[in-house]
């Protein structure tokens, strides 16, 4: 085996590592957040997702997997991911303040009892913290997934999970299954079949 090979097998046992351990320490966690955004969801909440860059990517791939579930027998849900608009975020972030740009889409569109998800590997970033600031205000369930030590975020959110690493790879790859669990969780709440 040669050193990249070596280093390819490191860095996914890295990753099965990291998730093995967050997820022991989470289920619970996990299983609490998944019934507080059933009851939401079945209240006719709405989901709005966001974050920057990378997480940006997540936050459509969240929507993405509420809107178009892939098994016929689940059902979608309202979602929808506030990154998407290039024209409204670079509008708002030229002409006013790049912070604001997702607190003044939940102000427009958001209402009491919709869900607010953050996505932030450092739980630093400005514009998902206020944005997660501003739901609390609206009387949403705010939930976060962040990394490192969770920066502010964990004093924002209903529920903050936190992946304990400092690789923004790692973070964001046990981020990605979190979605997929909390998303799968939610619908076998519901009532639907345990397919995956």
């Amino acid at each position: 085996m040669n050193a990249l090979q070596a280093a390819i097998l490191r860095k996914a046992r890295e990753s099965c590592h990291l998730k093995e351990a967050f997820f022991s320490e989470n289920a619970a966690r996990i299983e609490g957040c998944a019934s507080a955004m059933k009851e939401a969801f079945a209240r006719d909440g709405r989901l709005f997702v966001f974050g920057n860059g990378g997480s940006a990517c997540d936050a459509q791939h969240v929507s993405v997997e509420f809107m178009h579930p892939i098994f016929e027998k689940r059902a979608p849900l309202p979602a929808m991911a506030l990154p998407c608009d290039a024209a409204l975020i670079t509008a708002k972030g030229n002409d006013r303040d790049f912070s604001m740009t997702f607190v003044e889409q939940l102000q427009v569109l958001a209402r009491k009892g919709d869900m607010a998800l953050g996505i932030s590997t450092s739980g630093k970033s400005a514009n998902v913290n206020r944005a997660l600031a501003s739901a609390r205000e609206l009387g949403m369930l705010t939930v976060g997934f962040t990394g490192r030590d969770g920066g502010r975020m964990p004093g924002l959110c209903d529920h903050c999970f936190v992946v304990p690493s400092f690789s923004i790879h790692r973070i964001q790859e046990t981020q990605e299954t979190l979605l997929h669990v909390l998303w799968d969780a939610i619908h076998i709440l519901r009532g639907e079949e345990d397919v995956i």
